[in-house]
């Protein structure tokens, strides 16, 4: 694929998300939740196009927890957590599109990869409070493998999902602008701080040989 082929498909792609995301908000999910959760089958399966289709809307991941929180106990955790992690592959099959064109971030993503291992370092990537998609993308174009990135997605987004459930479950009402500082600082700086710990050793025995090497 040439540069200018990889600049206009991304180009395109984001042009479709923003025009999506104009046209479908998240209201319009909300108004039908009690409808679609009534009956859980049903629940479930439109849940799911939802999830595949998130990436295009521009929602947040942790929309879906929310919104099983809102409208189920808690014991449907699981199964928000499975929807994130099927919302979160085709970000990262667009990264594995694009990873020929990708050069020194590329390079650089196998590099962390490879010194962290890749179950580890998709973990810790979402652990951390950055954009869902952004790790994603970013660990399709650094060749991780798609059974390391589901089982790393699993563990890392699991804070964020039981807290989006929870969060879902004390709402009185369910709108967009209720999503706004919807995670208490304490989750988030626990949960980075357990990224950190993930990272650490595996990057200070890295810096340690190459600090042997150079002497």
């Amino acid at each position: 694929m040439s540069r200018r082929t990889l600049l206009a498909s991304t180009a395109a792609v984001v042009l479709v998300a923003a025009l999506a995301a104009w046209l479908v908000s998240p209201e319009t999910l909300f108004e039908r939740l009690r409808w679609v959760a009534a009956d859980p089958v049903r629940f479930v399966a439109v849940l799911t196009l939802v999830a595949l289709v998130r990436p295009l809307l521009a929602w947040p991941t942790t929309l879906l927890a929310v919104v099983v929180g809102y409208t189920q106990p808690l014991t449907w955790a699981p199964v928000a957590l499975a929807l994130v992690v099927v919302s979160s592959v085709p970000p990262y099959f667009f990264g594995r599109h694009i990873r020929g064109d990708s050069g020194r971030f590329a390079a650089a993503g196998e590099r962390f990869v490879d010194t962290t291992g890749d179950v580890r370092s998709v973990a810790a990537s979402r652990l951390f409070p950055a954009p869902s998609d952004i790790v994603s993308v970013g660990a399709g174009v650094a060749d991780v493998r798609l059974r390391s990135y589901v089982l790393g997605t699993a563990v890392g987004e699991t804070p964020w999902v039981v807290g989006g459930v929870l969060v879902g479950g004390s709402l009185g009402a369910l709108t967009a602008d209720s999503l706004t500082g919807l995670f208490d600082v304490r989750l988030v700086a626990g949960a980075a701080a357990v990224g950190v710990l993930l990272l650490a050793g595996p990057l200070y025995r890295y810096a340690s040989k190459r600090n042997v090497k150079l002497r």
